[in-house]
């Protein structure tokens, strides 16, 4: 892997010097990491692994390993297949080596709670973020298995306050792993500080888009204009960062 953007480096960047180019300073931030082909799909058959790489696997492992907590919609995470992050997994390892807690919490939402008992994340360390309106015997069942239940907005997930809730138990930095739904209403929210967009060299087609809908809020902008910070590439691919201005 090699940097393109913005002073050329490689061609073999190790994982330290990874880590060093995603690394963000002290302090909340939200950054949203998503692998898209050129046409803007984002799954094969239904999973992002269909347009992945050895590449995109680093980049994705490097950003869990700079996290405090990782943010994903309940649909993406068992679409995807996620359980818990530890052990001795390649994650942890690196965790371990950045001097970071080889355990990474997942913080899954869904308006309607719909984490079972049960799940594979239905367990210690796992957050949910949901609202008041979701069943409140499923939340208190979540509870009880160990899940941290954040209830955050009355009749759907309010972001800005499930990021304030996050920090206040120490998850500053938190990337989010989609799905586009998610994605959406974060930018809509105006809380996305990064795009974090791995860009495979694929024509896809296909429904299942980056966004499927205007990214703006009630009575903004429909168009948000990134800020190039970086990219590199490796066998086609490319990685690139993307600052984003907060409203919130």
């Amino acid at each position: 892997m090699r940097r393109l953007f913005p002073a050329p480096a490689g061609p073999d960047l190790d994982d330290d010097v990874l880590a060093a180019a995603y690394r963000l300073p002290p302090g909340r931030a939200l950054r949203v990491d998503f692998v898209v082909s050129l046409d803007g799909s984002i799954s094969v058959d239904g999973r992002s692994a269909g347009l992945g790489s050895p590449g995109d696997r680093r980049v994705f492992r490097v950003l869990r390993a700079l996290a405090d907590v990782v943010l994903v919609g309940h649909g993406t995470a068992a679409a995807e297949g996620y359980g818990p992050v530890g052990g001795d997994s390649p994650v942890a390892r690196l965790r371990a080596r950045l001097g970071r807690p080889p355990a990474l919490p997942i913080a899954v939402v869904s308006r309607r709670a719909s984490l079972a008992p049960g799940d594979r994340l239905a367990a210690a360390p796992t957050l949910l973020v949901t609202c008041a309106a979701a069943d409140a015997g499923r939340r208190a069942e979540l509870a009880g298995a160990g899940v941290t239940v954040l209830v955050c907005g009355d009749d759907d997930v309010d972001l800005p306050t499930a990021l304030d809730a996050l920090a206040d138990r120490g998850l500053a930095q938190v990337t989010c792993e989609g799905g586009p739904q998610l994605l959406r209403a974060a930018l809509a929210a105006g809380v996305v500080d990064e795009l974090d967009l791995t860009i495979a060299p694929a024509l896809v087609g296909g429904a299942a888009r980056l966004l499927d809908a205007a990214p703006g809020g009630p009575g903004e902008d429909t168009v948000v204009r990134p800020e190039l910070r970086q990219v590199l590439e490796e066998d086609g691919v490319l990685f690139t960062r993307y600052a984003l201005p907060r409203r919130t």
